[in-house]
């Protein structure tokens, strides 16, 4: 029977990952402030490109051992296709929760700045809340279609340009991922959301992670728990034939 690495090397894997992607949104974000002051579009064009860039590296990093989620609307909707069990599942979410509040601390105090700075921007609307749901499905669509099409090997690169994109389609900014918004609230800088405004964006993304199960289904009627394993990137030995849930190793 195939096997997963073990657990507690999975969470700290996803633990590094959501730190890192953290700290690269976040301090893009500032840097793009200090270094394009009043030009928001340009400020966004430098915040998408390095969160982009940020996204394929940290997958590539990490993917291989913890399949690189650091979102948990991707970690249940996996754990939903059965390639993760829930109860894994629900240890990815506050490991991811943890680490995308230090990477914003972290990013905070290599500018210089408080190291917690709870954020005054509002973003809560009906479009922003829309906005997330369409971030979020387009999300899960790049990387179940890759899984379902055996080409996850594209999963870095078509998920990082997908986010780099949605930065600009999306009223919203694509938050897409409910543990880098509890974050990004920590931080009262360009990428910040205010607390109050973080309700409506994780709704968006929960609504947006059940509309994507149900889209993929019909999509992908066939979709294996095996395929499902290689969520965003293959982080078991899925040369081995097996109609078995993987194994995990403690």
């Amino acid at each position: 029977m195939a096997s997963a690495p073990r657990l507690w090397r999975r969470l700290v894997a996803e633990f590094l990952g959501s730190a890192m992607l953290a700290a690269v949104v976040v301090g893009s974000g500032i840097a793009a402030q200090q270094l394009s002051p009043g030009q928001t579009g340009l400020q966004l064009l430098e915040n998408a490109a390095v969160t982009a860039a940020g996204l394929y590296v940290i997958i590539l990093i990490f993917g291989p051992i913890s399949g690189g989620h650091f979102n948990p609307v991707v970690s249940f909707v996996d754990a939903a296709f059965g390639g993760m069990r829930w109860r894994e599942a629900v240890a990815y979410l506050p490991t991811q929760v943890s680490g995308c509040i230090g990477g914003a601390i972290i990013a905070n105090v290599m500018f210089a700045r408080a190291a917690v700075s709870i954020s005054t921007k509002h973003r809560a609307s009906g479009a922003h809340f829309l906005a997330e749901v369409v971030a979020t499905l387009g999300l899960l669509l790049v990387i179940f279609a890759l899984t379902r099409s055996d080409r996850a090997h594209h999963a870095p690169a078509a998920v990082g340009v997908y986010i780099g994109a949605a930065y600009w389609f999306t009223s919203s900014t694509s938050f897409a991922n409910p543990a880098i918004t509890i974050g990004r609230m920590f931080s009262n800088t360009f990428a910040g959301i205010a607390p109050s405004s973080a309700p409506l964006f994780i709704g968006g993304q929960i609504v947006g992670g059940i509309v994507s199960f149900a889209t993929i289904k019909l999509l992908y009627p066939s979709i294996t728990p095996i395929q499902a394993a290689t969520v965003v990137l293959p982080h078991r030995d899925t040369n081995k034939p097996t109609s078995e849930p993987f194994e995990e190793t403690r």
